[in-house]
């Protein structure tokens, strides 16, 4: 089963458990194996690491920002060095997302109208102006494998009528951006509709009529309780068409990762695993670590005893703490290495118990342990 069989993207279902999917996406920059996590690289860099030590952690895509390229280094400089995997030293895929969301989380200096969005620079406070056509114009530019339509992301808690408002925006600027396509990237369209399942339905319509690569769920993880973002993905996912990617923008924690897997979800990105790292919060087979603990002040184990990376096969929790507790920047590096080699392993072994027909199982044992978590005490000093 495959879709979007062109130069830009190609999309094969290769199995299914449940809902759960198990499928291969193909880009000018390689395979990525479905479902997948893509580290975040917001300025062209996934924080605390050097390409060449991502590299070895074996992402086959991770996501870069639209908005913070576009002020800093900017396009034409990315251009002139060759494009965006180029300048980074990286030869496999990059998504980027459109800078809507983030023109979102600038609420108090932006301008919304028909044409875009009006905004003032957050490094020096200078006036920019971004649209459907100018974000796909970036992103093109930039020579991403896959760049995603220009959205207004709608604030939790606002009416229906306002969420249903900014939902028919999106759509006019989908149209726009696909429109405005040019070039080798490949477009993803974005579902919005906020927490309302009859608006999520029409917005679905609506974009999956529309020739996109790949289909996104936009606006959760913007302030909604957990219940409620499962709630949309659960109801969501299911309306989505069987033969293109779909992707959930923002989310999330391991066990969220999990249950959206389980939801038909195949894609996903998340600053979860490096902020948490950058801030001595480690995930492991067995729940979360909060290295600075005094309970790990002499602890010689292993992070996690179940993870291969670096960081746990080279140093203790220990001496973690103790680069941590100091400052040590070493302490960011091991720290990211392990929670990416968390989650990228998390998503290994989700695609093999799809591969399997053994998901629904391997779902339950995992939520379980990371329910029960470590069983010593955590004491803070």
């Amino acid at each position: 089963m495959g879709s979007g069989q062109n130069s830009r993207l190609t999309f094969e279902l290769l199995q299914q458990d449940g809902a759960a999917r198990l499928g291969r996406v193909t880009t000018r920059h390689g395979v990525i194996d479905t479902p997948v996590f893509m580290p975040v690289g917001t300025l062209a860099s996934v924080k605390s690491l050097t390409t060449e030590q991502l590299s070895r952690l074996g992402p086959q895509i991770i996501l870069s920002n639209t908005y913070h390229l576009m002020l800093r280094p900017g396009v034409e400089l990315l251009e002139k060095m060759g494009g965006l995997h180029k300048f980074m030293g990286w030869d496999r895929a990059i998504l980027t997302d459109s800078g809507g969301f983030q023109l979102f989380s600038l609420a108090s200096i932006r301008k919304i109208r028909e044409e875009g969005v009006e905004f003032r620079s957050h490094i020096d406070g200078s006036q920019h102006f971004l649209s459907p056509e100018k974000s796909v114009e970036i992103q093109t530019r930039m020579g991403v494998d896959i760049a995603m339509a220009f959205d207004e992301c709608p604030a939790y808690g606002i009416s229906h009528a306002e969420v249903e408002k900014s939902m028919h925006m999106t759509h006019r600027w989908a149209a726009r951006s696909l429109t405005a396509r040019t070039g080798a990237s490949a477009l993803f369209g974005i579902v919005q509709g906020g927490i309302h399942h009859d608006l999520r339905k029409r917005s679905v319509e609506e974009i999956a009529a529309l020739d996109f690569d790949g289909i996104a769920i936009g606006g959760v993880s913007v302030g909604e309780p957990k219940h409620e973002m499962m709630d949309v993905v659960q109801f969501t996912a299911p309306l989505l068409p069987v033969d293109r990617p779909r992707y959930l923008m923002g989310v999330g924690t391991p066990e969220d990762l999990v249950n959206c897997v389980a939801a038909g979800i195949d894609m996903f990105d998340c600053v979860m695993p490096t902020r948490n790292a950058r801030n001595g919060t480690l995930f492991t087979s067995s729940g979360k670590i909060q290295i600075k603990n005094a309970k790990y002040v002499a602890d010689d184990r292993p992070l996690d005893p179940e993870c291969s990376c670096t960081t746990c096969t080279t140093v203790s929790r220990a001496y973690l703490r103790h680069l941590y507790l100091n400052d040590e920047i070493a302490a960011l590096v091991y720290n990211t290495i392990h929670n990416i080699s968390f989650y990228l392993d998390l998503m290994r072994q989700i695609r093999q118990s799809i591969a399997s027909n053994s998901f629904a199982a391997y779902r339950e044992t995992f939520l379980a342990k990371v329910a029960i978590g470590d069983p010593q005490k955590e004491e803070i000093r």
